[in-house]
């Protein structure tokens, strides 16, 4: 779907949407604090990680977001304020506090969130002294906003279209420790559309569903998972289902544009499952292949060792799988015809699998549930990024 959406060339905000981010010392020079403002009150909705080690501004912004409205939105890097107890939790309301002062709105109206290191306490004075004079540096180019709430990301991450008289802007972060559960990293959505907390709730949910849920860079779902959106309404109603069809197309290419940017990763791989039993039966055969090492090695490798989809798929225990009717395709080259590797050009298949972006298809014959996971390849870059994080 996000190949039917034209993304604006240059990433843009809606009407009444600004950002700033700034160094406060978190990092020693990068930007490590963003403010995300919108000129007046916007309705907002968020999901949030389900693990059961939720940090601080996990507990309170699902306190915040049950008013549904929101002014701001305060994320800093490199501490993630989890496993901090209550101390922690008081920090992340001095954050809102903070932000509030600075904008003049009240801390009830600032959705906080914090990305980086775990079981570190948040240097919070540090944040409450960098954020004065942020709302003077408030601007109009999303990226701004994205380079402040960077971790291991080896690039910003910011997209935006236009729907109807609307506009629908996408900034994330996320490169490690990703398999969402009801959200995902941390992912803002702004737009000019008029929608009320409730419908923009319903909406967010079905975007992420096929999209953020869909993907995995390493199995591992994070503590501080938060994906809010906000609609300030200047630009008026727009028609719902245009606008979740955009919706969707965006979070399906910004899920994308994290899974390539994987720690380590030189490959999008993207895997397409048809013919299981039913939708959740192909969610969990595509999420067993898409997370699979050796699956994601055989990628990085470009080594056409198809017995490993079979086996990745087979080790789906209480899904519904007949090796006669299973066939399977690299980048449209078929591998697996009726649950048995076929003859095929090694050479051939080693050079698609030695492509950017690599498409496994899985056929599985027994009924009409679909699915399409999104990650990337595993190589030694991930390894040795994750070796030293705490450290470093």
């Amino acid at each position: 779907m996000s190949d039917s959406l034209t993304f604006h060339a240059t990433p843009v905000f809606p009407r009444g949407f600004r950002c700033a981010s700034r160094n406060v010392g978190l990092k020693p020079t990068a930007r490590d604090l963003t403010l995300f403002v919108s000129d007046v009150e916007a309705a907002a909705a968020a999901v949030f990680t389900r693990n059961h080690f939720p940090g601080a501004p996990i507990i309170l912004g699902r306190e915040t977001i049950a008013g549904g409205v929101l002014r701001a939105v305060i994320a800093n890097s490199k501490v993630s304020n989890v496993a901090t107890g209550a101390r922690g939790v008081e920090n992340a309301r001095r954050m809102a506090s903070a932000a509030a002062a600075e904008l003049q709105t009240t801390a009830d109206r600032v959705l906080v969130s914090s990305t980086g290191v775990i079981g570190v306490q948040l240097p919070i004075e540090k944040i409450e002294a960098g954020v004065v004079g942020m709302a003077a540096d408030l601007q109009h180019d999303p990226m701004v906003g994205a380079e402040g709430i960077m971790t291991t990301d080896s690039h910003p991450k910011a997209l935006s279209a236009s729907v109807g008289n609307a506009t629908i802007t996408w900034v994330a972060k996320g490169s490690g420790m990703i398999e969402p559960n009801m959200a995902t990293m941390l992912s803002y959505i702004f737009t000019d559309a008029a929608f009320d907390a409730a419908t923009l709730d319903r909406l967010l949910r079905a975007a992420v569903a096929p999209s953020f849920n869909m993907l995995s860079v390493d199995t591992d779902t994070s503590t501080s998972d938060t994906c809010a959106i906000l609609a300030n309404g200047l630009a008026g109603p727009v028609d719902e289902t245009a606008f979740l069809q955009a919706l969707i197309a965006g979070c399906t290419r910004m899920t994308e544009i994290l899974a390539r940017d994987g720690e380590g990763a030189e490959h999008l791989l993207r895997v397409q499952v048809t013919g299981a039993k039913d939708a959740r039966e192909a969610h969990i055969v595509a999420k067993s292949i898409v997370n699979s090492p050796l699956v994601k090695t055989m990628v990085h490798g470009a080594d056409p060792n198809v017995g490993r989809l079979l086996m990745a798929v087979g080790k789906c225990f209480d899904c519904t799988i007949q090796p006669a009717t299973t066939d399977a395709w690299i980048n449209g080259y078929q591998v697996v015809g009726r649950g048995e590797r076929l003859t095929f050009d090694d050479t051939v298949v080693r050079e698609t699998l030695s492509r950017e972006v690599v498409d496994i298809a899985v056929s599985l014959g027994v009924g009409d549930g679909a699915a399409t996971a999104y990650g990337c390849d595993f190589t030694k870059g991930y390894i040795e990024e994750n070796a030293a994080y705490y450290s470093s």
